[in-house]
């Protein structure tokens, strides 16, 4: 069994257990800068650890008391850190949908790309995402969907936004002989 490639690893307390007998069926892509458009600092790991502090910057107000986390966050360069073992539920979705199915977070696994609506992705990222999402196959096999978060709440997000090529992380999955159904857009 391949190891889940992370860099380090910071544990959330933004996470429970999945509901019993609960299958790991879809990875959610998601894309995060804090504060927006802003990159390498740690607002992102202090939001999902509950110690983002709110007089830090002026957005950082409105969202500080949120309750998030994903199970892994990649960072520009590649680098990967995991906050909720794959195993545990992260709050990543919130009121989602799946191909009939609500609450997300139950079935899902939430990796988060350093990253925003005006700036094209890292090379880096979509090969550390590659890397993450083949490992995660190996550990869970029924994880064959892909979706974006917008995909799953259209309502309310858009990420991981108009940047993301879907067809570039399609290529280097290509490779491995894991079927995956990977969105067009």
């Amino acid at each position: 069994m391949s190891l889940v490639p992370v860099d380090r690893v910071c544990w959330s307390p933004h996470a429970d257990d999945r509901p019993a007998g609960e299958a790991v069926t879809l990875a959610v892509i998601h894309a995060i800068s804090l504060p927006p458009g802003c990159y390498r600092g740690d607002a992102i790991e202090r939001l999902f650890l509950g110690k983002l502090d709110p007089t830090a910057h002026p957005y950082f107000a409105a969202i500080a008391t949120l309750r998030v986390s994903a199970h892994y966050l990649i960072r520009r360069d590649g680098t990967t850190i995991a906050f909720v073992p794959p195993e545990r539920r992260a709050w990543h979705a919130g009121v989602s949908t799946w191909q009939g199915r609500s609450r997300c977070n139950d079935f899902s696994i939430g990796i988060e790309l350093e990253g925003d609506d005006e700036t094209p992705f890292a090379l880096a990222q979509y090969d550390r995402l590659a890397q993450l999402l083949l490992a995660l196959r190996q550990r869970f096999p029924q994880l064959t969907d892909l979706a974006g978060h917008y995909h799953i709440a259209p309502e309310r997000k858009r990420d991981p936004g108009p940047y993301f090529s879907w067809a570039a992380l399609a290529a280097r999955l290509a490779a491995s002989s894991n079927l995956w159904v990977v969105p067009r857009a």
